[in-house]
């Protein structure tokens, strides 16, 4: 049924049939509207509330773009395919020229989730989907049933973290584009493990600022973000500027086969409207594939983003935990600077292993405020956890990952945790490759700008570790980030063995206690007990279990009359 509100149509270059494609765009300022096809400019026909369309003969591949007023040609706000990068044109993307042999693959269920998050760039030496694809079926082996994949939207340059893509619908040129996405996505399928793309809705690169504005108000002023202007939700012409999100989320999952989306940074989404981006994405995505998953990235400690819509929620299927980390980090290094001054006690960790929202309405010192609520009504499945993320690792300013001796304990709190737990990339072998924070910016004004940003955030930290912060925007940063492989087999060994123990765990809520004196903490799974030891002192812990399932350090791990004696930063996971 044809919509009277000609911007829910489908945006952008959309394949017709019988060889023609639909090119349709909001252009709300424009008197006139062309697109550039076959070195020949066409007209667009107006459709009413701003919009212009046209149906040309053209195929997947064929290279356009959109003109306003006969201004310069200008890219597809919704493009599906760059090319040849942010300025170059855009290209008709026909999902029916893509090959799946994934018929069968019936998805991951949330209580079986085991996430992996890799970057594209740096998971490999050929920084591709293609040569990703040829390393899923040993993190399958491993245990992993879903990869998280950072964002990959068209993005400035060759090489960078994704967090300022401007295309929402573009697969990353230089990974492969649409074609090598698709690849891969049908590779983890066949290999067992599901895809969950990174997506980031709440602003926009810098360097597609002015080319999307000149179709119309993609942002507002009513509020700013963090990394730039924020995107229009609420605003005067936000209809369009919401269906440009809305239909890419769609197309991510219905043309891509994409398993689920990680929402970037949600509490910098604003929109004080009565249908929220929020639930109305939620709802959007759920609709195109029911067992499609949303997990948000939220700093918000707030149980509305995982509540359903009819409880007044979002309807978002998870969300991150950083409390988690934060709680589990200063326990294993003693950090306690910035935000983190507000953990590092057993307690702390206790209270993360029942839900993990340290702050469900308490005080926060940091904040000078109460904040978030507590999450007791949301099942264990609805929080992922971890030890390391891309953040967590990449925004020190050394891109520095765990200490050797720290990262089995680690691993063990965080896989047999009963959250939905996610290993950073090359976290499971103990990976010696720092991730640092790299660009490749294609504006020289916003690269020297996130160089000296970057070396303003850290001055005091780079002068304590007697190294200078790496610039971002040289190239050997990116090569320094890439994944050498080289680590720990017995670390490896660790994860797969824990991996294989959370299977065996039963779902569902744990009892959590500890003893601050003596730095251990006491978790009761079932009939399982995980015992822990985060002091640098042996301890004795008391334990119902008497049968020790595995141990990070077995050599030095003893069963005692009620308990175990574990060694300093050690676990060990027991059974009655």
């Amino acid at each position: 049924m044809r919509s009277a509100f000609a911007f829910l149509r489908p945006l952008g270059a959309t394949a017709a049939g019988r060889g023609r494609v639909t090119f349709r765009v909001w252009a709300s300022e424009a008197g006139r509207v062309a697109v550039d096809l076959h070195e020949q400019r066409h007209a667009l026909e107006p459709e009413g509330f701003g919009v212009w369309s046209a149906a040309l003969p053209a195929v997947h591949g064929d290279a356009y773009r959109f003109v306003l007023d006969d201004q310069e040609p200008l890219p597809d706000p919704a493009s599906r395919w760059q090319p040849e990068g942010l300025r170059g044109p855009s290209a008709v993307v026909d999902p029916g020229s893509f090959t799946w042999t994934d018929g069968d693959w019936s998805g991951v269920a949330p209580e079986e989730l085991v996430i992996y998050e890799l970057h594209v760039g740096t998971f490999t030496r050929e920084g591709t989907f293609d040569a990703a694809a040829g390393h899923l079926p040993e993190l399958a082996e491993l245990g992993v049933t879903a990869v998280e994949v950072m964002p990959v939207a068209e993005f400035p340059g060759r090489h960078g973290w994704g967090y300022d893509g401007v295309y929402l619908s573009a697969a990353q040129s230089s990974y492969g584009g649409p074609d090598g996405f698709a690849r891969l996505v049908d590779a983890a399928h066949a290999a067992g493990l599901a895809v969950i793309l990174d997506v980031v809705y709440n602003h926009v690169g810098a360097s597609g600022g002015k080319a999307l504005t000149a179709f119309g108000p993609y942002f507002t002023e009513k509020y700013s973000t963090f990394w730039g202007a924020a995107i229009n939700f609420d605003d005067a012409g936000c209809d369009p500027v919401r269906e440009w999100v809305l239909q890419s989320a769609e197309g991510w999952v219905r043309d891509f086969h994409v398993d689920g989306l990680r929402l970037d940074a949600i509490h910098a989404i604003y929109d004080g409207s009565a249908r929220p981006i929020l639930r109305e994405l939620a709802d959007r995505v759920h609709a195109a594939e029911p067992r499609a998953l949303i997990i948000a990235e939220s700093g918000l400690n707030d149980p509305v983003v995982t509540r359903p819509t009819e409880q007044g929620g979002l309807g978002h299927d998870a969300a991150w935990a950083d409390d988690f980390h934060h709680c589990l980090r200063t326990l294993l290094t003693g950090e306690q600077e910035g935000y983190y001054a507000e953990f590092g006690t057993i307690a702390d960790l206790v209270k993360c292993f029942h839900r993990p929202f340290l702050h469900d309405g308490t005080w926060s010192d940091f904040r000078a405020r109460r904040f978030g609520a507590p999450a007791f009504d949301r099942p264990v499945t609805e929080f992922v956890v971890f030890s390391a993320n891309h953040d967590q690792v990449g925004n020190r300013a050394l891109g520095d990952r765990l200490e050797d001796g720290l990262r089995p304990l680690a691993a063990f709190a965080t896989l047999l945790s009963p959250f939905v737990p996610m290993l950073w990339m090359g976290e499971e072998y103990g990976e010696r490759a720092p991730f640092q924070f790299f660009s490749d910016h294609i504006d020289e004004e916003i690269a020297t700008a996130t160089r000296e940003g970057r070396r303003r955030e850290f001055a005091a930290f780079a002068a304590f570790a007697g190294e200078e912060v790496p610039d971002p925007e040289d190239p050997a940063t990116f090569a320094r980030s890439k994944l050498t492989r080289e680590g720990d087999p017995a670390l490896l060994e660790l994860h797969r063995e824990l991996l294989r123990a959370r299977r065996e765990l039963p779902p569902g809520d744990a009892a959590a206690s500890g003893d601050e004196a003596g730095r251990w903490v006491r978790v009761v799974r079932g009939p399982f007990t995980l015992c822990m030891n985060f002091g640098t002192e042996p301890v004795s812990v008391p334990s119902p279990g008497d049968h020790l399932v595995l141990a990070t350090h077995p050599d030095a791990t003893a069963l005692e009359d009620g308990g175990v004696r574990l060694p300093p930063r050690a676990g060990a996971l027991l059974r009655a």
